[in-house]
């Protein structure tokens, strides 16, 4: 929904971008090719990618599940921080959004980690429970379809393990949670599944103001 932070100044933006941003040249190349698409304002910031890459470092991940690929940025972030024996199941519906994933996937060398199902994201997390899978994964970031936010969560925590962590993109929806005027689904999906979240005991929780707002829930 934004590609900087939802109401810091510009050039603050700039200030953070110029002092910590580490972008390998492939992930730059990638931004700058999404940045001319039709729907370039559903790819994450670099430093949001940025910081994905370091939660998988410091979670020690190796299984990682994405709800949400769109041309890739976010999974590359993460796939280059797994380990050559990591692996990463993306979620998405777009064989078109997701052809500009797997070239990149492939010029970085880790398209091996990646496994991509073409299917509605609910259909794959039920199946990847189905196959057994549920509770070996140890991180998920969702990004996708808000109305279904809660769903997906839910599906990502079954299959999380103890200890995992769910990362929830949009969570302040470019400033519409306040807007009291806005009653359209997605902001009420998103205002539910924040109120939700606050009491469920299942995880331990914190927003960031980082980019639209980044949820961190870690499975208790």
């Amino acid at each position: 929904m934004t590609k900087s932070t939802t109401g810091l100044d510009p050039a603050l933006y700039e200030y953070i971008l110029q002092t910590t941003l580490r972008e390998p040249e492939v992930l730059a190349r990638l931004r700058r090719e999404t940045d001319s698409h039709p729907q370039a304002r559903m790819q994450i910031s670099p430093d949001q990618g940025q910081l994905l890459g370091l939660l998988v470092e410091l979670m020690g991940a190796r299984r990682v599940i994405e709800v949400g690929t769109f041309t890739g940025y976010s999974s590359l972030a993460m796939a280059l921080a797994l380990p050559d024996d990591g692996e990463m199941v993306c979620c998405d519906v777009s064989e078109d959004y997701t052809s500009v994933a797997r070239r990149y996937w492939a010029e970085a060398g880790v398209d091996q980690r990646i496994t991509l199902r073409l299917a509605p994201a609910v259909e794959t997390l039920d199946a990847l429970i189905s196959e057994g899978r549920a509770g070996t994964f140890d991180m998920a970031f969702i990004d996708a379809d808000k109305e279904n936010y809660q769903t997906y969560f839910d599906r990502c925590l079954t299959l999380l393990r103890p200890g995992g962590l769910v990362a929830v993109d949009n969570v302040l929806w470019n400033g519409r949670v306040i807007d009291p005027s806005d009653d359209t689904v997605d902001t009420k999906a998103i205002r539910a599944f924040n109120a939700g979240l606050k009491d469920d005991d299942r995880v331990t929780v914190s927003l960031l103001s980082v980019a639209d707002g980044l949820t961190l829930a870690r499975k208790r």
